[in-house]
């Protein structure tokens, strides 16, 4: 009877400890969620399968300069990180040796923003309890990618049929680079999809750790491209027409979108702000020691 009683009294003592020691790590996850970005020691809270979709996440190119930041599903109210918060662990549940949920509340710096209830999941690996998702977001996380893996095969599509065949059109320099401000798509089928946007080219020559400006001109219309075998080509561009056909052509080409494309258009910042953001991506995927740009007879502009 007494050993029954000792073996009973050491169970619920090792179940208390455990959902202690749960509950402590469930607090500390918290404290290591990351808002944009993964180091070394991120390993020690992710399962692996949800660090490699942050990953790939992070890593994901912003397209246009003015893109706001996915990941506020990271951060609090207030939109500071969530391991700037406070956090409280108002229950964990174990449904079994290797899986666990816990509700947290989320209490930001910001006095002003009230506190939030958000939900863990949880496995246990190689001895220790990682964060395996935030409010399910890692379908979110995964949805995101395959869309804008998407966007940046359309994206590259275009500037390739920019470089090679608007761009011959232009004296040319060393680098040819595109900048492109999409005013929308649609796919009209799974084989097809069109493009209206405002699409600028522009040839640049290297000088030391400047782009200098050679030559570019503008070329907004509507683009079709067609899906082959997984690969997007361009194979038609009704561009709008200069001169007197200008107006009546663009509210043609781009119909219940003209305005749309006009807000764009008109917008010298925004143009330049794209331009220098697609300029940065240019040169960081080619790894290139580059860090003005610079059009003639104007100062040259940082990247």
């Amino acid at each position: 009877m007494k050993r029954s009683t000792i073996i009973l009294l050491t169970a619920t003592l090792l179940t208390a400890c455990t959902g202690q020691n749960l509950q402590q790590r469930t607090a500390e996850l918290c404290r290591n969620i990351p808002s944009d970005a993964l180091c070394e020691r991120s390993l020690d809270y992710l399962s692996s399968e949800f660090y490699d979709v942050l990953d790939s996440l992070f890593c994901l190119p912003d397209f246009e300069a003015m893109d706001h930041e996915w990941s506020h599903f990271f951060t609090a109210a207030d939109g500071s990180a969530i391991a700037d918060c406070s956090c409280e662990v108002l229950a964990v549940n174990q449904s079994d040796d290797t899986h666990a949920t816990a509700t947290v509340r989320i209490q930001p710096t910001d006095a002003d923003y009230d506190a939030e209830e958000h939900t863990l999941a949880m496995v246990r690996a190689k001895g220790k309890w990682l964060l395996d998702d935030f409010d399910d977001h890692k379908a979110d996380c995964r949805r995101h990618i395959a869309i804008s893996l998407r966007e940046q095969a359309l994206r590259e599509a275009i500037s390739d049929y920019l470089v090679s065949e608007i761009g011959a059109q232009y004296l040319q320099g060393e680098l040819c680079v595109p900048a492109l401000q999409i005013v929308a798509e649609d796919e009209p089928d799974a084989t097809q999809t069109l493009v209206w946007g405002d699409f600028w080219v522009f040839w640049y020559n290297v000088s030391g750790d400047t782009l200098k400006t050679v030559s570019g001109g503008n070329h907004p219309g509507l683009m079709t491209l067609t899906n082959e075998a997984g690969e997007l080509t361009v194979t038609r561009f009704e561009q709008v027409e200069d001169g007197s056909r200008n107006l009546p052509s663009a509210k043609r080409i781009f119909g219940d979108k003209y305005e749309q494309f006009q807000a764009i258009q008109s917008n010298a910042d925004v143009r330049e702000a794209v331009r220098r953001h697609q300029l940065r991506y240019f040169i960081h995927t080619n790894e290139l020691e580059i860090h003005f740009y610079q059009d003639y007879g104007w100062p040259a502009v940082e990247l």
